[in-house]
């Protein structure tokens, strides 16, 4: 796509939503012996999303897992927008849309794999970190260089407010 027309897309964005596993997180699931499940975040990313709430951007999460530690990681950054076990991620969009007033231009989404192409087709601006699947990355605006869970999500922010002259 080319730079201006990104540009102009970035600017209209009023909503990021992210997926957890693979986006928040490096995708790994860590079990431990007494089935308690492990999600490392990247400080970074949490430095973006606390940045991105500060200068008025809205923030959700829509994750098809359920876990309490990403309940805990939303309530740390002040993300109040969470929604688990949502396997169509097209709904949780639609009513945070109506929630906000926002148009499918006003938000972007950042996903890892094939099930999140239904709404990454959907959003003004769809972000994959760069450890996303082909065909995620063939189908979205932005890729990012760093990985999920290792600060794909800050890199994603800090170019969204620079195009909005937020940074």
């Amino acid at each position: 796509m080319p730079k201006a027309n990104l540009t102009r897309k970035l600017k209209k964005l009023r909503l990021l939503l992210f997926d957890v596993d693979g986006v928040m997180t490096d995708g790994r699931l860590i079990y431990g012996d007494d089935g308690t499940e492990y999600k490392t975040f990247d400080a970074q990313d949490g430095y973006g999303i606390a940045r991105a709430l500060e200068r008025g951007l809205k923030v959700g999460i829509i994750t098809g897992r359920v876990s309490s530690v990403v309940d805990r990681r939303a309530r740390e950054l002040g993300v109040t927008d969470v929604y688990q076990n949502s396997f169509n991620k097209v709904s949780p969009f639609e009513e945070m849309k109506r929630k906000y007033g926002l148009k499918d231009e006003e938000v972007a989404y950042m996903g890892d794999d094939a099930f999140d192409l239904p709404l990454l087709e959907k959003v003004g601006v769809g972000i994959a970190p760069g450890n996303a699947v082909e065909e995620v990355k063939r189908r979205v605006d932005i890729v990012t260089k760093a990985r999920g869970g290792r600060g794909a999500i800050r890199e994603a922010i800090d170019l969204i407010l620079r195009s909005q002259g937020r940074l």
